[in-house]
């Protein structure tokens, strides 16, 4: 089985955003970054996907996760790798 891809909705000088890929990156996690600067229709998305209307959005597969508080509070709670492993 394969890990799911992992993308992350960024803006530039967002200090979660750089907090978020710092995390991943810890951790190894190959990630692809999507800024949403300039694209409104992206921006739409990402509310209506997640009811957020922030970045960082981070995504696995198409399941979201949420910002950085939340990938954050998931991996406090020993839950985010096997998430990111697709096993969960």
């Amino acid at each position: 089985m394969s890990t799911p891809n992992v993308t992350v909705y960024t803006k530039q000088n967002c200090p979660f955003c750089v907090r978020a890929k710092r995390l991943l990156d810890r951790k190894g996690v190959r990630y692809e970054e999507v800024s949403v600067e300039g694209k409104d229709d992206l921006r739409i998305w990402l509310v209506e996907k997640t009811g957020q209307m922030t970045v960082p959005q981070i995504f696995v597969g198409e399941r979201s996760l949420g910002g950085f508080s939340d990938i954050d509070a998931l991996d406090r709670a020993g839950e985010l790798d096997t998430i990111l492993l697709g096993e969960r």
